[in-house]
């Protein structure tokens, strides 16, 4: 797997993002790492606000920031031209920079050479292991929950944060594995799976959750969705390679279409469910729903309580908002479903 490093207090870049779906690395860097993020840096034109003391380089030198972290990236994941003097900037202050983009800092000659004269680093996170192999299917020992969703950007990465955290506090053998850039930067290691060639994709999974002992749980970060027009294939690798037992579907309450694809509906948490297991099954016969997470920032505490037990009665599956009210009532049928 792949092991970062990050030197703290970090800066986070926000560029000109108008929308907090399009700066989920920063939002998320902030909600698990919060005590290591001090400041945030925005263009004229942004709007994003992360909740961070606004800091220009000047100011964020003087305070002893040490990496400055691309918290945003459009669809594509490139990292715009507009943004160099800024990224160069902070490379000659010796500030490290740090992207989770699919085009890779070390690959701007104007960012290598302003890091050369103050031995900054230039940290890409969206690289993969060099050597990956195809997937075998092999069933390997211990267990795997992994996050599904019904569209990208609606919390697959905190619902396995916030479930890890929580099996752990039950006394539960359990560790979150990163499958994206943000999560690598949040746990120091993973692999980007959206980075990897097709055809090792679940090779890559595989890697990411071997063999354990019979009472562990690989809690695996999502990617995708699985009727993704753009991102299912990776969707489809990572679900095949993790051979998970159990799996979370992940919502946004309110959410209607695909975001950024506007001519396709969401598809319903049933269907999700459903296409899930008609995959899943092939490589794991016991694979099970156990539970749906929702995020549901939209909605005020009654409506929320309202909307999580209609859904719950409609689905017979236990329904939550992670960040609100926790995860125990899927740890609960998950420890029931599964016991050793």
């Amino acid at each position: 797997m792949k092991s970062i490093e990050l030197k703290p207090p970090y800066l986070i870049f926000v560029g000109d993002a108008v929308e907090n779906s399009y700066a989920k690395t920063g939002l998320g860097m902030v909600e698990w790492r919060r005590d290591l993020c001090k400041g945030q840096l925005s263009l004229p034109e942004g709007t994003v606000d992360l909740g961070l003391p606004a800091m220009t380089l000047e100011q964020a030198s003087a305070a002893g920031i040490e990496s400055l972290i691309i918290g945003t990236a459009a669809v594509g994941g490139s990292i715009p031209d507009s943004w160099l003097d800024i990224l160069s900037e902070a490379a000659i202050r010796g500030i490290d920079i740090v992207a989770g983009v699919h085009t890779l800092l070390n690959d701007i000659p104007r960012l290598r050479e302003a890091a050369a004269q103050t031995g900054a680093r230039l940290i890409d996170v969206r690289v993969p292991p060099k050597t990956l192999p195809v997937g075998t299917g092999r069933k390997r020992s211990g267990r795997r929950i992994l996050m599904v969703g019904t569209d990208c950007a609606l919390g697959k990465k905190y619902t396995a944060l916030a479930l890890e955290k929580d099996m752990k506090a039950a006394g539960m053998n359990a560790d979150f594995r990163a499958s994206g850039q943000t999560g690598i930067m949040i746990a120091g290691t993973g692999i980007p799976i959206d980075a990897v060639v097709g055809d090792f994709i679940s090779g890559a999974a595989e890697i990411l959750s071997p063999d354990n002992c019979p009472d562990h749980w690989d809690v695996i970060e999502g990617q995708g969705g699985i009727f993704h027009p753009g991102y299912s294939s990776v969707s489809m690798g990572l679900l095949v390679g993790s051979q998970p037992d159990a799996f979370i579907v992940c919502h946004e309450a309110g959410r209607t279409h695909i975001l950024g694809w506007d001519d396709f509906e969401l598809p319903s948490i049933e269907q999700v469910i459903g296409r899930t297991i008609a995959i899943g099954s092939q490589i794991n016969k016991e694979i099970r729903c156990v539970g749906v997470s929702v995020n549901t920032s939209s909605l005020n505490n009654e409506e929320r309580e309202a909307y999580l037990s209609a859904l719950s009665a409609r689905v017979g599956l236990p329904c939550v908002d992670p960040l609100k009210n926790g995860t125990r009532p899927i740890i609960n049928l998950l420890n029931k479903e599964f016991s050793f």
